[in-house]
């Protein structure tokens, strides 16, 4: 009993953080989302209202999820294809592997607004250095964040800037792969494809399968890039969920509504998430 009080005693700080940063505010915010609250007054019950006005009665709620989900469904697949094939090139014996692995690297670790700053130039259509690549061999770019069609797949090339954070995760993987099976497979005459296909993606996608799920989880609260080179224009196009549900709660003061709109996401996060654990059967391959 003395042991439990005193190891209890040491994560005190741990627990009383927990109870008062993150389970109180959970907590609160299921009650704050049956209200209409704007900080200054005081909570007034509503019931269902903010629900019932944000299903039927609210068009940019459905536009930004549109967009949520569009983006979700390009930008998660696109990195992990990406992530899989730097990882497959960076595990390459060959000399100076190292340096190339801390170049791939680095973008994952830049602060976030001044990657954002510098992307802001890149795809400024007039003197952006994209588009005057483009002109130096005769294309004529798009006009990227500016144009309602090319706003949205901007920031989809700009999520892949970022993806040497899961690439070391496929990295680390890789080598994780006992090298008995590639030896076997080319004793059977597999060749690099066949070894591919059937050793290294079976074995790797319990990676593959973590980086989905927490890709996933981070694209519905996308909002950090939106919100500093768009501000979810031209045309509401990169109005993603976060950043209308910022706007709703810090913008307008309607935390209730807010809190509404945060417990939405939960749960299409929850469900999506769900949804992608019931597939694992069929195709994650767990050793043993």
């Amino acid at each position: 009993m003395k042991k439990s009080l005193t190891g209890y005693a040491f994560i005190s700080p741990w627990l009383i953080g927990f109870l008062a940063f993150t389970a109180y505010p959970f907590l609160t915010s299921v009650y704050l989302s049956f209200t209409r609250y704007n900080i200054v007054k005081p909570p007034v019950w509503i019931g269902t209202g903010n629900y019932q006005t944000l299903l039927t009665g609210d068009p940019l709620f459905w536009k930004s999820l549109s967009v949520t989900f569009q983006f979700a469904f390009v930008a998660v697949p696109l990195g992990v294809v990406l992530g899989v094939a730097l990882a497959l090139l960076l595990n390459l014996n060959i000399r100076g592997m190292g340096i190339y692995r801390t170049i791939f690297f680095l973008p994952s670790i830049l602060p976030t607004v001044a990657t954002s700053v510098v992307f802001l130039w890149l795809f400024n259509p007039e003197i952006g250095l994209i588009n005057r690549l483009l002109a130096a061999v005769g294309v004529t770019g798009p006009e990227w964040l500016q144009s309602p069609t090319w706003a949205l797949p901007s920031l989809v090339l700009l999520s892949l800037w970022a993806v040497g954070g899961s690439m070391v995760i496929y990295l680390a993987g890789l080598k994780d792969i006992p090298a008995h099976l590639y030896e076997a497979a080319t004793i059977d005459g597999a060749n690099a494809w066949q070894r591919l296909r059937h050793v290294t993606l079976p074995m790797l996608s319990p990676v593959i399968f973590f980086n989905m799920v927490m890709g996933l989880i981070g694209v519905f609260q996308y909002f950090t890039e939106a919100y500093i080179m768009t501000q979810g224009g031209p045309e509401d196009s990169t109005h993603f969920y976060a950043l209308y549900l910022f706007e709703r709660a810090w913008r307008y003061l309607d935390m209730g509504y807010a809190s509404a709109m945060a417990w939405v996401l939960f749960l299409i996060i929850m469900a999506f998430t769900g949804a992608l654990f019931g597939t694992q059967r069929r195709w994650v391959h767990y050793e043993g």
